[in-house]
């Protein structure tokens, strides 16, 4: 077969092809009321029409004029599925939504007052306001005294506090105050412990240590009486704890004894010149002796005996 001539054969064939494809296409795009009117026009009967639009629905009642919205009025058409295409475009610049309009709130207008208002209800205001004053100051005061006890029984706690401290020091110094007695009266015993070791080392008996003894002095007046006061002084100085502060100065004592020396009683005379705890300090001196110096003074032993005291 000569290809020459079937070249152009083929090219004829292929344009007539896709003339046919375009003019159907293009009739397939056509609405149904474009082949109407072409029917219409030609005379030709409507049966020949192969296309033909469908009527539409008849109603009874009033006719209601419509418009429509859109370009055609028809739905939207309904979404295809196609393939992601590559965005080789730049995205087009966003654009901000457009803003709301607010609208204004309005106002409600409120009704006149009535011509005549109900006074009842304003008295039953002004009772409920009161009312409400009246529990209000109630509540306060309620408050006021709540707050009043709280504060009278704070200070009262803090008052038993004080008190429980102030009888606390109190103890401390009385305490204390014992503890320097005791104190002293161990320094006292301490110190008669010494004498005592003194007047044993002399080996003379009911006599105190060298620096206290009642010694003569040649006198050629001496008497039996005078020893027999040097030899009480020598049995009461042993048995004295000397307190502090105390004179050295003579000091009366009013002894009340039984035959054979024994002490009855002991009772320091008005003109005393010590003071309360000298004076009992004297006394007990002669109560703790018990027993005061009679054998060899019988002669001179007197029941109710006033004896001069020496602190030594």
């Amino acid at each position: 077969m000569d290809e020459s001539k079937g070249t152009p054969k083929a090219v004829v064939f292929s344009a007539i092809l896709h003339i046919g494809i375009v003019g159907f296409l293009f009739l397939a795009i056509l609405p149904c009321s474009s082949y109407e009117n072409v029917f219409n026009a030609l005379g030709l009967p409507a049966w020949m029409n192969p296309i033909t639009c469908s009527k539409p629905l008849e109603l009874q009642g009033q006719i209601i004029e419509a418009t429509l919205i859109g370009t055609t009025g028809s739905p939207p058409p309904k979404a295809v599925k196609t393939k992601p295409i590559p965005d080789t475009v730049p995205p087009p610049p966003t654009v901000p939504p457009p803003t709301p309009q607010v609208e204004a709130p309005q106002v409600k207008t409120l009704p006149p007052p009535p011509e005549h208002p109900d006074v009842k209800d304003q008295e039953r205001v002004v009772e409920d306001a009161a009312e409400q004053a009246e529990a209000k100051q109630l509540q306060e005061e309620k408050q006021r005294q709540r707050q009043a006890e709280l504060d009278a029984q704070a200070a009262k706690q803090k008052e038993e506090k004080q008190k429980q401290l102030d009888a606390l020091f109190a103890k401390m110094d009385a305490a204390a105050q014992q503890t320097n007695k005791l104190d002293n009266k161990a320094k006292q015993a301490k110190q008669q412990m010494d004498d005592l070791k003194n007047a044993q080392d002399d080996a003379q008996a009911d006599l105190p240590d060298a620096a206290q003894r009642q010694t003569g002095n040649n006198s050629p007046n001496s008497s039996l009486a005078d020893l027999y006061a040097a030899a009480i002084q020598n049995a009461v100085t042993p048995n004295w704890l000397r307190p502090d502060n105390m004179p050295s100065v003579a000091c009366q004592v009013h002894i009340v004894q039984s035959p054979g020396g024994d002490v009855l009683s002991a009772t320091v005379d008005s003109s005393c010149p010590y003071d309360d705890a000298g004076r009992r300090s004297v006394e007990n001196a002669v109560l703790r002796t018990k027993t005061l110096p009679y054998k060899g003074f019988e002669s001179v032993f007197q029941r109710n005996l006033t004896f001069t005291f020496r602190p030594q």
